[in-house]
């Protein structure tokens, strides 16, 4: 099967919402939780579009969180494939804090994460490739054996972390 390539802005998803206060915690930031469930939510919607099939969530592989959000604020999130395997999908997720007034916008969170495309059977699929097409999406694009490789280390840890504890359990 002969699989196309797509550019990394056939993908590309974007949620704006506002933060308010049941979405914030004691210190009126953001909870973590519900950035996560909003990243890991846009972040399949980008992979389904690029792969056309329905896509789990393999992993959260990185969520940095590099400025408060507080309630009040517009926050936009924006995802886009950042690399393709065979079956796999690395989306490259990032959160701004929009100010409405001074149109200037923050980076306040960068995130990737890894989908899988299935088919109706829950069976891996090949994806279309994907290719850069501006500066930015070069450097994720060419960053991404890096961060491709931290995932295979990690998960070997995990699977050995797995099975000591299965081995102290017994």
């Amino acid at each position: 099967m002969t699989v196309n390539k797509k550019p990394m802005s056939f993908s590309k998803s974007i949620k704006t919402t506002q933060v308010f206060p049941e979405h914030t915690n004691h210190l009126n930031t953001m909870f973590g939780g519900k950035m996560l469930a909003n990243i890991d939510e846009i972040a399949a919607i980008a992979a389904m579009k690029h792969a056309e099939k329905n896509c789990v969530t393999a992993s959260i592989d990185s969520v940095n969180f590099l400025k408060p959000i507080r309630a009040g604020e517009i926050v936009t999130y924006e995802a886009y494939i950042s690399h393709v395997g065979t079956s796999s999908l690395e989306v490259c997720v990032q959160i701004k804090v929009d100010n409405p007034f001074t149109h200037k916008s923050d980076l306040a969170v960068l995130s990737f994460l890894t989908f899988v495309a299935v088919d109706e059977d829950g069976k891996k699929v090949e994806v279309p490739k994907v290719y850069p097409t501006n500066q930015h999406e070069e450097w994720l694009f060419k960053t991404a054996k890096d961060r491709i490789q931290k995932r295979q280390d990690q998960r070997v840890k995990s699977k050995e972390t797995i099975e000591f504890l299965k081995s102290i359990e017994e």
